[in-house]
Formats: C-alpha cells, sequence, structure tokens
C-alpha cells in the first residue's frame, strides 16, 4: 500500500493544513451555535521515512485545527479571547505520535470492498482547489485508506480466531487425503519393478488412513460404555465358584468308569512316592484316598498262590524250526544268515537286508559276529526294524544282545533281548550295607556288558542311599534282607536258566541261584495277571524282567516323570509290550529314578530326575556278563 509523502516538513504540513468542513450535529444546532469551520483532522507520524511492507501503519491522534496561542500573532489575541467566550474551549493540541503502539481499539467490521459512489466523490480532490489545499485533501484521504486498510486486517485476524471445529477437522482431512496420495505413489514407484516382473498384484490399493474425527468418535463411544455393576461381578464370581465345585465333586466323587480310572492313576502315582504324596493327601479326602489304596492291597493279595510252572519251554537255540515269521524265502542264504534271523526272529528280514546293502561294513566278518550299535541317547537309531515295526537300536551277535525302541502315547523306553540266560546273574554292590551303587559300577565290575537295577531299598524321605535293601535277595547263593508280607512275589533264577515267579512267604527253591522280592507278577505261564481293574495303573518309569517261552531274558525299562520325553507307564501296558514279545514269565522291579539300563559303558535311557543321569545307587543290578 503507498503512503502519501509531501514535500513540507511535518510543522509546516500542520500549519498549512486546511480546515476540513463538518455537518453541523444536533447539539450544535440546539445551542443556536454555528459549526465549526475546522474539522478534527489526523495528524501523520512524526516519520519522514516510507515504512516497510512488514511495519503496521496506526491512524495518529486527532489534532484540533485551530491554532495555540504560540502560532497566532498577538494583533489577533483578543479576537481569540472574544472567540472563546463565545464556544466552548478548544481541546490542547495532541502530542507527538509515539514510537510505541497506541492502545487497542474495539474490533470494527470490515468495510466493504468497494465504496458507495457518494462516498468515493468526496474523497475526491476538486482541480481548482490550489497547492496548500490539494495537499490537505490528500492528507485526508491517505489517512482514511490506512484506517480502511487497518480495520479490513483485524476483520479477517478475527475471522480466522473465530473458525469452527468443523472446518479444522475438513483442513486436517484434506492433509491426510493429501499424505495419502503421496504414500500411494510411493508405494507405486517402490514396486514398479516388480509389479513389471509379474510378481505383485497390480490392483493394489493402498488402505485408506483413519479420519481423525471418526478415532475421537469411536474413543467417545468406548467412553461411553457403562462399567459393569458390582452386582453383576459378584454373579459372575458365585457362577464360577459353584462350577469349580461342581468339577470338583465329579472328580473326586463319580463313579463314572472313565472318571473313576483317572481317579485312581492319580491318587496312586502321588502315592508311589514319598515325596509327591502331597499332591493327593492335599485335595482328595482320605477316605477315597484309602479306598485306592485298599484296592491296590486287594490286587496284591489276589496274586497269592499264583506261582510259575513252567509248560514246555523251548530253551534250544540251534533248532531247525523257523521262529522269524518275516523269513518265508530262505533261497541264497548261507546257513549263518538263516541262523541269524532264527536267533533273532524278532528282526524283519527286509529292512536288515537293506540296511545291509548300504552298511556293507556290518557284515564284514560275518553274519555270526555283526555288532551294530546305535542306542547311546545322542543317536538316532538304525533304519532297521523289527516284526512288529519297532526300531532296532542295536544288534550283538556274538553277545547275543538285541535293543529294541518301545514307545507309544506318552511314553518311551527299551525293550533290552538277552538270547542266553545262564550268563544272567544279580551281583550285589561292594558297599551294600552301608550305601550302594550305581548301575554301571555295579556291572563293570563283574565283567558284565549289560546291566540294570535289581531290588528295592528303604528310601526314607527321599534321601536313601541303596545300603539297606527292601525284601529279600540272593546273589550267586549268598543271601541278603528279610521276606517280604504275603501278597509280594519273589523272581527266582534257577540253575536250569529258567525263571520262576513264587509268593515271598514261600520256601525258597533248592537250585536258587540268584532271587529278588518285588510286586506284582505281570506275566505267569504265558498269562498276564494284572490289569487296570487290579490297579497299579499309575503312570511312573518302569523296570520289568522276564522270560521269554525260548529262554530269553526280556529287560523292559520306560522313561517316565518327563513331560517333553515321557511321563511314564503303568504295569498293565508293560505286561502288554512284554507279551507282544512271547513272554512266559516276567514280574514289575523297583521304577521311579531307581529304573536305569546300562550298555557297552553308556546309560541307554533317561533318568527321571535329570540331575541323577546315572539313576539312584542301589543295592544290586542284574548283570548280564560278556562271553570274553
Amino acid at each position: 500500500m503507498k503512503i502519501f509523502s509531501s514535500k513540507y516538513s511535518p510543522e509546516e504540513t500542520e500549519q498549512k493544513r486546511p480546515p476540513v468542513e463538518r455537518k453541523a450535529s444536533s447539539g450544535d444546532a440546539a445551542a443556536g451555535q454555528k459549526p465549526d469551520s475546522a474539522k478534527t483532522v489526523v495528524k501523520p507520524k512524526t516519520q519522514t521515512s516510507r515504512p516497510t511492507a512488514k511495519s503496521t501503519i496506526q491512524p495518529s491522534r486527532p489534532v484540533s485545527t485551530s491554532r495555540s496561542a504560540a502560532q497566532k500573532p498577538k494583533s489577533a489575541a483578543p479576537a481569540a479571547k472574544s472567540a472563546s467566550a463565545a464556544k466552548p474551549a478548544a481541546k490542547p493540541a495532541a502530542k507527538p505520535a509515539q514510537t510505541s503502539k497506541p492502545a487497542a481499539k474495539p474490533v470494527q467490521k470490515p468495510r466493504p470492498a468497494t465504496r458507495p459512489a457518494a462516498q468515493t466523490a468526496k474523497l475526491q480532490v476538486p482541480a481548482e482547489l490550489t497547492n496548500t489545499e490539494k495537499l490537505k485533501a490528500q492528507t485526508a484521504t491517505s489517512t482514511k485508506a490506512v484506517r480502511s486498510t487497518v480495520s479490513k486486517a483485524a476483520a479477517a485476524q478475527t475471522v480466522r480466531g473465530e473458525r469452527t471445529m468443523a472446518e479444522s477437522a475438513a483442513l486436517r482431512r484434506e492433509e491426510l487425503r493429501k499424505k495419502q496420495a503421496e504414500d500411494a505413489a510411493a508405494v507405486i514407484t517402490e514396486y514398479q519393478p516388480r509389479v513389471k516382473a509379474g510378481f505383485v498384484d497390480t490392483n493394489y490399493d493402498p488402505e485408506p488412513l483413519p479420519d481423525p474425527v471418526k478415532k475421537k468418535k469411536k474413543r467417545r463411544k468406548k467412553k461411553k460404555k457403562k462399567k459393569k455393576s458390582v452386582g453383576g461381578r459378584l454373579l459372575r464370581l458365585v457362577v464360577a465358584l459353584l462350577v469349580i465345585v461342581a468339577l470338583y465333586f465329579t472328580a473326586v466323587f463319580s463313579s463314572i468308569p472313565f472318571i473313576a480310572k483317572w481317579r485312581t492313576i492319580y491318587i496312586q502315582t502321588a502315592m508311589a512316592t514319598m515325596r509327591h504324596q502331597w499332591l493327593a493327601t492335599y485335595f482328595i479326602p482320605h477316605s477315597v484316598i484309602d479306598k485306592v489304596m485298599m484296592d491296590l492291597e486287594e490286587s496284591r493279595q489276589s496274586q497269592v498262590g499264583v506261582n510259575t510252572l513252567w509248560d514246555n519251554p523251548v530253551l534250544d537255540g540251534d533248532s531247525d524250526e523257523i521262529r522269524n515269521p518275516s523269513l518265508k524265502d530262505t533261497k541264497g542264504m548261507s546257513k549263518a544268515e538263516i541262523k541269524f534271523f532264527n536267533t533273532f526272529w524278532e528282526i524283519d528280514v527286509s529292512s536288515m537286508l537293506e540296511y545291509v546293502r548300504s552298511h556293507p561294513e556290518a557284515v564284514a566278518n560275518g553274519w555270526d559276529n555283526i555288532d551294530i550299535n546305535e542306542s547311546a541317547l545322542t543317536s538316532n537309531g538304525t533304519t532297521i526294524r523289527t516284526v512288529q515295526s519297532e526300531q532296532v537300536l542295536a544288534v550283538d551277535a556274538k553277545e547275543g544282545i538285541l535293543i529294541i525302541r518301545e514307545s507309544g502315547t506318552g511314553y518311551r523306553g527299551v525293550l533290552v533281548v538277552c538270547k542266553d540266560p545262564s550268563r544272567l546273574s544279580l551281583q550285589p554292590a561292594s558297599t551294600i550295607g552301608s550305601v550302594g551303587q550305581v548301575v554301571g559300577e555295579i556291572g563293570s565290575a563283574h565283567n558284565g556288558i549289560l546291566a540294570m537295577n535289581g531290588s528295592g531299598f528303604e528310601d526314607a524321605g527321599g534321601v536313601g542311599n541303596g545300603g539297606t535293601l527292601v525284601g529279600w535277595a540272593m546273589c550267586n547263593g549268598q543271601t541278603f534282607g528279610q521276606h517280604m508280607l504275603p501278597g509280594y512275589k519273589r523272581l527266582e533264577l534257577h540253575e536250569d536258566n529258567l525263571i520262576y515267579i513264587r509268593d515271598a512267604g514261600e520256601d525258597v527253591a533248592w537250585d536258587c541261584t540268584d532271587a529278588v522280592e518285588f510286586s506284582p507278577a505281570m506275566i505267569i505261564d504265558g498269562n498276564i495277571v494284572v490289569d487296570d481293574r487290579s490297579g497299579f495303573s499309575d503312570l511312573q518309569p518302569r523296570a520289568c524282567i522276564g522270560q521269554s517261552q525260548y529262554g530269553e531274558i526280556l529287560m523292559l525299562l520306560v522313561e517316565g516323570r518327563l513331560p517333553t520325553v515321557s511321563l511314564g507307564i503303568s504295569v498293565p501296558d508293560c505286561a502288554v509290550i512284554l507279551s507282544d514279545h512271547k513272554c512266559a514269565q516276567a514280574m514289575n522291579l523297583d521304577g521311579g529314578t531307581s529304573a536305569m539300563v546300562w550298555y557297552k559303558g553308556d546309560y541307554i535311557m533317561k533318568s527321571s530326575n535329570p540331575v541323577l543321569q546315572a539313576g539312584r545307587t542301589l543295592p544290586n543290578a542284574f548283570v548280564y556278563e560278556s562271553i570274553d
């Protein structure tokens, strides 16, 4: 905006400014006074230089057009006095404009862009005026223009300040749309090479950005949700407690067969060890626990009088009878090969031949000297399978040992088959009576190639050291301990290399060489004598020993109490596994952390206590001696 500049100094301009006529007010007319010939004018700022574009031009304060006494000549003094008597005294002259901002004025409404024709005509300077009159008229016009500009700016600022929330939200939505368009362009630019190569969907449509106004509405709706009442919470709590109580009474007292079975398993599993009995006694009434334990004792008593008789055992390993059901075509086989498959009748012929073709070194010394061992805990076993599709872990033809992986729902273990029963014996720990030894120490001390745990031992508080055995035992004719109560069984090894299972209260046979007492008997004369109804259904790490109808020694050991590996197995399930391998006699031994098997210097099963990798110290162990 241009500001009018004068060639006169501010003082001269003030003196030469012509008076501006104004209309007489109604007050003047009423008083009978004539209108003043002079009109209030705006005094320009003392600043003579042109202001910059950033500076704000404020109108100067009005100054009276009448001259002060100092500016008038002395001859005019009497006239001025007479004039002042006729009309009110004029206001003193305005002070020069200060550099600071004037006091804030009330906001005025913006004037229209175009002025009325009458008002525009007043601002025009007549051509017949003198230079001085023109200067005064132009100064007045410039002052009004400045005031108009300031009023417009103030009005615009007021309008901006009164912008509504809806307009602000509209602006934000517009900004979000622009941002969305930029993001879409960036995505298209980034994926353009892949679009050309055919890897990206060309119909890609970026997800629209959320509307902040809608977000606020959603938040408000969420806040408006009513808080749950205290009564409703109490009702839900009561219902939950009633459901829990109902489930508890169902689990503890129900006679539904499925529930009763698993309740019995839980109680027997907890009560089987001193350390875990609280899992039953804390949550289940003693009356229920006592009933389960009484049923278990009745199952033991039901085996009294059930003893081994042996009905026509087959002990001749050199028989020409074909025992292996998978050995159907012997054409092209050597006698040594046929003998191998008859001795290890459990092995599937086709899988064994396939293994030999891929591992020719296995038969480098002949079929009589095959020695394959993949039974270590760090090994994955072989590709050889049994006739029942079980994995073979190890086979030693010279020593007559076959190790099979046994696994099922919730359990894992090994079945060891020893072909020569005459090399099995029960050997005591060298420190028996004071402290026991681990299985591997007992086995290696008696020229053993394989060993497993034998008798149980006193374990008060779960901290027994295996020095004092429970029950009665015989090791190579030497006896230890005292006989158990009726209901417990005794496994005897006789001079005829057969296993006999008898009551613990009966007299020991004269030809017995080794013996151990425990319970229950599992298989007698080929018949399973335990089942889920007779008890012993708790899931535990197990150790069982028996003999097949061919005279082979069977050792079944199952890991347990290892949630990620094996939980354990019941005694009836162990009896089923042994029966599938033509077991004629079998008895359960001390399990838990005592269950352990050692083969050729390595433990081939995991202890239920990871800290005790070799198992617990024991009073004795079954040892299968090496042929050398």
